[in-house]
């Protein structure tokens, strides 16, 4: 009994602090089921907004799980392996795009979160400077798996014009 009330103290210790994921944190012999706030999902867009800010497709990539899905807003196709996920960000994030929540909907269940709603993302143009917001709605699901929350699927798609 002393060492599952030391194990679960060091557990939730390491989890306040940042350094232990929260599937660590549950009590010995049960499996934690970890589920991300709206706070913690504002902070991995954020850290996604920051990844295109690199410039390096490598960083947007880092972000996605091994067998993700984007469906990207100027894409024609779907992207299913992280090759041609890096692909996509190679042309994309040389127009410096910068994302910004308008709208939010948010789900969480064990190991996975969704965020849903509409966002803007403004462009400038790498050849001419040009500058453009491009409204779309999106769609991000994450995925905890190896201790790590990725992205499984990304879909952004240009909303329609208003009749």
């Amino acid at each position: 009994m002393i060492l599952s009330k030391s194990t679960s103290t060091i557990a939730a210790l390491a989890l306040g602090l940042g350094l232990a994921s929260p599937a660590l944190a549950a009590k010995p012999g049960k499996q934690a089921c970890a589920e991300l706030t709206t706070a913690q999902l504002d902070k991995k867009f954020s850290a996604f907004n920051q990844s295109w800010a690199t410039g390096n497709p490598d960083a947007v990539t880092a972000l996605f799980d091994d067998d993700a899905v984007l469906l990207a807003t100027v894409a024609a196709r779907p992207r299913t392996d992280r090759d041609d996920i890096r692909a996509y960000f190679v042309d994309f994030l040389k127009n410096k795009p910068v994302g910004t929540i308008e709208t939010s909907t948010v789900k969480s269940g064990c190991g996975w979160a969704m965020r849903a709603g509409t966002w803007t993302v403004a462009m400038t143009n790498a050849e001419t400077g040009a500058k453009s917001d491009v409204k779309a709605r999106y769609t991000f699901l994450y995925k905890l798996e190896d201790g790590a929350w990725k992205i499984e699927h990304l879909h952004s798609s240009v909303l329609p014009p208003k009749p």
